[in-house]
């Protein structure tokens, strides 16, 4: 299993983005949580196979329609085994 942990930057939040990819993460098979930090970006965590958390990696580039992502800073994080994805 892989983990990372995400921080997305751009006119990202306002604009639906945790909770369409809360349906891309669970739609790909993966767990974790994504969230609203106060500075404006968008923090995430998600954990499955290699291809999973690249396919939700390749959506949070883009994000959903009206919103722009300036950049998506990904670093590996360690494996929790959580089976669910949360909004928070």
């Amino acid at each position: 299993m892989k983990r990372v942990h995400v921080i997305v930057s751009g006119d990202v939040q306002g604009v639906g983005y945790r909770y369409t990819m809360r349906m891309i993460a669970v739609d790909a098979g993966v767990a974790g949580w994504v969230r609203n930090r106060p500075d404006g970006t968008v923090e995430a965590e998600i954990e499955g196979t290699p291809a999973q958390v690249d396919e939700v990696l390749a959506w949070m580039a883009q994000g959903p329609p009206g919103a722009r992502v300036d950049q998506a800073r990904v670093t590996d994080a360690v494996p929790t085994g959580e089976r669910a994805f949360d909004v928070r």
